[in-house]
């Protein structure tokens, strides 16, 4: 089925076909839209799930903590500010392993006072212990929005779906959306095998001395690492069963290319036009674009870039009194 949506609707719509049983949200613009769906699905009879209405991220964040660790399938999105009043609670959802998916309208940080888009909130966010996808269109967003979910529950890390604010999230586009038959095939009814049972008691993020604290922070590494390879395998899964095929890093037109350029986000979609128009001038240029940031699939990107003689990474965020986040 095909329908005209706004990247919002787009996520909105892929959190209800993942059936999540729990939404705790606040609202930010440019994200709104996304929560405002949501509930308007649970009020139709559309979707059953929880909407519980927060008086701030840092409590959203929690509370879904706390429903994924009880073993539902919980959701929230944010953007900005929000991403980073929630900051705190970043790292207590990873280093507890819960698998939560968040969507982040991109949207840039005060001061000065600014809703329009860059990546820096998710870039000051980058280190955080979560799963990062960045969103080239509106398809994407949905797409990798279930995707999240199943990569989650696999790996038991939360995910971060990431896409512009505005340019993605206010502008509709045509999104091929899979029947929920489909979709329940694809990602299943799910149990969190360390869920919170009053007949089993156990503690989730206990106090840790530092022998115990660092074994936990390299063993959390050590899974961040592992997951590009069943990122990999979820989204060829995906591929099989809906036929749209997507990588951690992609490469468009780079076959005898001498120039690269190298980018995320609704970005990439410029660049591509941009590469076409100095094909057709005689120029050989390509594209690589990195979807999956964190962990960041830096072999991938070696690979795709060998023997080329320039590469410009073009970004929306600067790492202050260092370079690009993406660059570096």
């Amino acid at each position: 089925m095909r329908l005209l949506l706004s990247g919002n609707e787009a996520a909105a719509l892929a959190a209800k076909l993942a059936r999540v049983r729990v939404i705790a949200a606040y609202p930010i613009t440019p994200q709104t839209a996304v929560v405002e769906k949501l509930s308007e699905y649970i009020a139709d009879g559309e979707l059953d799930a929880e909407m519980i209405r927060v008086e701030s991220e840092h409590s959203a964040l929690s509370a879904c903590i706390g429903a994924a660790a009880a073993g539902v399938r919980s959701f929230t999105a944010t953007s900005s500010q929000g991403l980073m009043l929630m900051s705190e609670i970043l790292f207590v959802a990873s280093g507890m392993r819960v698998p939560l998916v968040m969507a982040n309208v991109n949207r840039s940080l005060s001061a000065p006072l600014s809703i329009w888009c860059d990546q820096q909130d998710s870039m000051a966010v980058r280190d955080c212990g979560w799963i990062q996808l960045y969103c080239e269109n509106n398809q994407e967003i949905l797409d990798f929005l279930l995707q999240a979910f199943k990569i989650a529950e696999r790996t038991l890390l939360p995910v971060m779906v990431c896409y512009d604010g505005y340019i993605l999230s206010h502008m509709a586009e045509v999104v091929e959306v899979p029947e929920q038959a489909h979709v329940d095939e694809f990602l299943p009814p799910y149990s969190y095998p360390y869920q919170l049972d009053p007949s089993k008691p156990l503690t989730l993020g206990p106090v840790g001395v530092p022998e115990f604290y660092e074994e936990i922070r390299f063993t959390h590494h050590e899974a961040l690492l592992k997951a590009e390879e069943e990122i990999g395998s979820v989204m060829k899964q995906f591929a099989q069963r809906f036929g749209r095929q997507y990588s951690p890093v992609e490469g468009y037109r780079l076959e005898d290319a001498e120039v690269v350029f190298v980018s995320m986000g609704s970005l990439c979609g410029t660049i591509r036009e941009v590469v076409n128009a100095l094909r057709m001038a005689g120029e050989k240029v390509g594209l690589v674009k990195v979807t999956l940031y964190r962990p960041f699939p830096g072999e991938k990107l070696k690979r795709m870039l060998a023997g080329k003689k320039i590469v410009a990474v073009l970004e929306k965020d600067i790492s202050a009194g260092a370079t690009g986040a993406l660059y570096s």
